[in-house]
């Protein structure tokens, strides 16, 4: 029986010049970590394999393998791929992910976010941006993109309470298929 699938979200890899990373020495790193069929999607940090062990575990143990071989002290978010079809099917802005897929994100996090977490992001947000919480997620609808958005990634981890990581729709959906063999 071959092992569980997870999902390996790593953050603020291959964005712009620094903390380049390429995927091949990525994947082989992890290999020799015994994870198994180490897939990735796109240069930002998506990996897809199998393992036997905890979600905290693995994310502890690619962290680590990083920092030896790459140099970068990194946050690796880790969800089961059992998991994933409940964020596609726990999307709050469906409509707004069918025109604008890019603006729409999945935000997840190391631990379960603060219960406060939505309502103060919610105070934040400004010009139509949108905040929901769906079990461990908080999605977050950039209606005029995140770059000019006053929820940022250090805010982010400031009041969800741990690191954090965000994907947009259009990568959700392809870790959905990748992962679990379900086109998005």
């Amino acid at each position: 029986m071959p092992p569980p699938t997870y999902i390996a979200l790593i953050r603020g890899i291959n964005v712009g010049a620094a903390a380049r990373i390429p995927m091949a020495e990525l994947r082989s790193c992890c290999e020799q970590l015994g994870l198994a069929a180490v897939r990735s999607y796109i240069q930002s940090g998506n990996l897809i394999f199998g393992a036997r062990k905890p979600a905290d575990r693995l994310e502890a143990e690619i962290e680590r393998a990083i920092e030896r071989r790459f140099g970068l002290a990194v946050p690796v978010i880790i969800r089961a791929a059992a998991d994933w079809p409940a964020y596609v099917e726990g999307n709050p802005f469906p409509e707004a992910s069918a025109r604008e897929p890019n603006l729409v994100m999945l935000a997840l996090s190391k631990r379960a976010p603060s219960p406060s977490a939505e309502e103060a992001l919610r105070e934040r947000a400004a010009g139509g941006e949108r905040i929901a919480r769906v079990g461990d997620a908080v999605w977050i609808h950039y209606a005029r993109g995140a770059t000019k958005s006053k929820v940022f990634p250090g805010l982010l981890d400031k009041l969800i309470g741990s690191p954090v990581t965000t994907r947009n729709w259009r990568t959700v959906l392809k870790l959905h298929e990748l992962a679990c063999g379900v086109a998005g």
